[in-house]
């Protein structure tokens, strides 16, 4: 069977992040599973030939590169469509929410979450007319459609009155290199990033739905609270719209206790969680939020938003606050400071609740998948 893959995420370089994450570890664990079937794997520019998972994988780069909203319905409705016309595959799998309109192809679909349908004002006018115009007709064109957690499920029945039925639910997972240290690497850890004092520790990308300006405004009140010595780490690349992030900072009464780490490496990123006070990730809106159960692997207490996907993700084993409560967070980091027993019990129920997420049964449920669709019917192009 002949599978044709949008892997235009998998772009190369040292650092994937969510989907292009999600893309890397299921197409992985697919290819090698399954050396009888071959895999197109259609890129948008020059590839890393690391993605080339086995040799049952022929690469293809379709022009023109698709990061722009004029490019995105050049690339899927014109290049791909094309492509598809063309050669014909059994299944066209899209694992980044985009897939075209312009072929009679099956289409599998991750869908990883409808944040520009509630944040519109994060993402140009452009972009959004885009988003608007396009997704609710990917999800209406696509045989199987795949939700990275309940709560996006139920996002796509409401917004775009996509039968349920038709839905299925695949989670992300923590990569398996994330775990707890020896206490000797987390005073390491400390003494390296927090001039050795307790953290806090952000990690995501900078940009307004992650919530840093309240996040940050949260750490102003605990540190005037408590007094206590203890740094906030925010850990990640800096985005779109982080205008306002960097005003809260320059506004902070403790700022000097705020490091901005940039990108790390994943070692690092593993050693940081760790050792990390608590993991303070409260956007207002997660299709899912890796960051949540990357955390609980490395046995760092979590305190997440009570909205969306995350308390579906943390499963019980995390601190839950209203987002846009700076007082409500300041409240969570006030009991983790003062409570070493409720820390202790957020990391036991954590370590247990991180076995509910594996990248081998995400890729074997998006195989399922990608099979009962390619059978439903016979392909004509």
């Amino acid at each position: 069977m002949d599978i044709a893959v949008n892997t235009r995420f998998l772009l190369p370089g040292d650092h994937l992040e969510g989907i292009g994450r999600f893309t890397f570890e299921t197409l992985k664990r697919m290819v090698a599973a399954h050396p009888e079937h071959t895999f197109h794997f259609l890129f948008d520019r020059a590839f890393d030939s690391r993605y080339l998972f086995g040799p049952n994988v022929v690469p293809h780069v379709l022009f023109p590169p698709a990061r722009h909203p004029f490019l995105w319905v050049a690339w899927f409705e014109g290049a791909v469509a094309w492509w598809l016309r063309r050669h014909r595959p059994a299944v066209f799998f899209s694992p980044d929410g985009y897939t075209t309109l312009a072929t009679r192809v099956p289409r599998v679909t991750v869908m990883h979450d409808l944040a520009f349908e509630h944040f519109p004002e994060h993402m140009s006018v452009l972009e959004h007319k885009y988003y608007q115009h396009f997704a609710p007709r990917f999800a209406r064109a696509s045989e199987q459609l795949i939700a990275v957690s309940a709560a996006t499920k139920q996002d796509i029945v409401q917004s775009y009155g996509v039968p349920g039925a038709t839905i299925q639910v695949v989670y992300n997972a923590a990569d398996a290199h994330f775990r707890p240290l020896p206490a000797a690497v987390q005073q390491a850890t400390r003494e390296r990033f927090a001039a050795g004092k307790p953290y806090f520790l952000f990690v995501g990308a900078l940009h307004p739905r992650k919530n840093l300006v309240n996040l940050l405004k949260a750490f102003d009140e605990f540190k005037q609270q408590t007094n206590a010595d203890v740094k906030l780490l925010v850990v990640g690349r800096t985005a779109w719209k982080a205008g306002p992030m960097f005003d809260a900072y320059q506004q902070m009464q403790y700022r000097h206790d705020v490091h901005l780490t940039g990108r790390v490496s994943e070692e690092e990123l593993v050693q940081l969680y760790a050792a990390a006070l608590a993991t303070v990730y409260v956007p207002y809106f997660e299709g899912f939020g890796i960051p949540i159960i990357e955390a609980q692997s490395c046995a760092s207490p979590v305190v997440t938003a009570d909205r969306s996907s995350m308390p579906e993700v943390a499963g019980g084993a995390a601190l839950l606050v209203d987002p846009f409560s700076p007082a409500a967070i300041s409240g969570a980091l006030v009991r983790i400071w003062q409570e070493p027993e409720l820390r202790q019990e957020l990391v036991e129920k954590g370590l247990q609740n991180i076995q509910r997420f594996s990248w081998d049964k995400s890729a074997e449920a998006l195989w399922e998948a990608i099979i009962s669709v390619s059978n439903l019917k016979n392909v004509k192009p």
